[in-house]
């Protein structure tokens, strides 16, 4: 029993005949007759009632039209959807984004993606990077923003932004004049830092083992806006991307030294083939990073 046998045999139930039939298929009505006769013969059962001119069902016919009339339309519903996929205008993308970048480099791509497939349902994720690894090893999300400077072993990895963490002083702090700012100088001055777990907090605590200080922590948030405040008002100072800082004129970004540089990257897990709204989701990533290095 296969689609096309099912195909011929409704159109013959809902037409009341072969010769109807066929001109609705455009076919050959001998085709028609032999499809059906095959079908009765694989199922050892007459289908239809062929004693009067118009044919009807039989019982065995009857309850097969229910079942294919389901099932035919479980295939035109499956091939419905795989052509609207196929053409992007359904499917899902679930991606896991850091708040920094969530907040000051992803807004436009988010934007863009929306604009260009707005049949696809976009569902983001803020959490720190090692969160991030864990929800896309446990499937919670499709992919999601990680720092590669040592990349896993079952991630695939696909970088898209290199950039510096900068020194986030205000704009009347003595190091707000200096060219760079030394590790001594920064861990010297009390920290607005964001809680473990984070890219950028993971940095700090990594430069200040290797520098053998214990940081001066005097907040932790993950809220860039109070961050701000805080280190704004002169209570601490802190370390960000340079484009969280790039509108406000209360605050200074100056490099470390030696300069620290974050590689990020869009990560899944290795061997998942990506679905076709979450590639074109990928590709548009990249796409953006492209213009922005050649911007």
């Amino acid at each position: 029993m296969d689609l096309r046998s099912l195909r011929y045999f409704l159109a013959v139930a809902e037409q009341g005949g072969f010769t109807a039939a066929a001109e609705r298929l455009h076919i050959a009505q001998p085709a028609v007759s032999m499809a059906i006769r095959k079908l009765e013969q694989t199922l050892d059962l007459q289908l239809f009632d062929r004693q009067e001119r118009r044919v009807r069902l039989t019982d065995e016919g009857e309850v097969l039209a229910r079942h294919a009339r389901h099932i035919l339309q479980a295939v035109n519903d499956a091939e419905r959807e795989l052509h609207e996929l196929h053409g992007l205008s359904r499917g899902e993308v679930r991606v896991g984004i850091p708040s920094m970048l969530g907040s000051y480099y992803f807004p436009p791509i988010l934007m863009a993606f929306r604009q260009r497939y707005p049949g696809i349902r976009l569902e983001v994720v803020e959490a720190g990077t090692r969160k991030l690894q864990q929800m896309i090893h446990q499937g919670d999300i499709d992919m999601g923003v990680i720092v590669t400077d040592t990349p896993p072993d079952d991630l695939e990895t696909h970088s898209f932004l290199r950039d510096q963490m900068m020194a986030i002083l205000p704009r009347d702090h003595p190091l707000a004049h200096a060219d760079n700012v030394s590790y001594d100088a920064f861990f010297a001055e009390e920290l607005v830092l964001f809680k473990e777990g984070y890219f950028h907090r993971e940095v700090i605590d990594r430069i200040s083992r290797e520098a053998g200080v214990t940081p001066h922590i005097g907040f932790e948030a993950n809220l860039i806006p109070l961050i701000k405040q805080i280190v704004s008002h002169g209570y601490g100072i802190t370390t960000l991307l340079a484009m969280v800082v790039a509108d406000d004129p209360t605050l200074v970004a100056r490099p470390f030294s030696p300069p620290v540089w974050l590689d990020l990257s869009l990560a899944w897990r290795r061997g998942h083939r990506l679905s076709r709204a979450n590639q074109t989701f990928v590709d548009l990533v990249l796409e953006q990073a492209t213009h922005r290095r050649d911007g």
